[in-house]
């Protein structure tokens, strides 16, 4: 695999899934526990929350950075697909 440059947004969002590592960690002690089953729940919720606005910071920054990058500069109606892309890829 080549190497890709850090982006400006890795560091946020490598802290994030390190939270959610943490989090992660005390839903098994939870479930070690014997926690009640909606306790885990709304834990994993959040869990899984936090990994899927990583995951969506991710590739937002990808797309403002690599992409634009790569295509490079381009007419405002030349730019439609990019930005629809850009849009759709809220729905992650």
């Amino acid at each position: 695999m080549s190497e890709t440059p850090l982006h400006q947004s890795h560091p946020e969002i490598n802290k994030r899934l390190k939270r959610a590592e943490g989090h992660l960690k005390t839903i098994i002690a939870m479930i070690e526990q014997g926690r009640s089953c909606v306790d885990i729940a709304q834990q994993l919720h959040a869990v899984e929350k936090a990994i899927c606005n990583a995951k969506k910071a991710l590739i937002h920054d990808h797309i403002d950075h690599c992409l634009e990058q790569s295509a490079g500069p381009m007419a405002r109606d030349a730019r439609a697909p990019i930005n629809e892309f850009k849009e759709i890829s809220k729905y992650l």
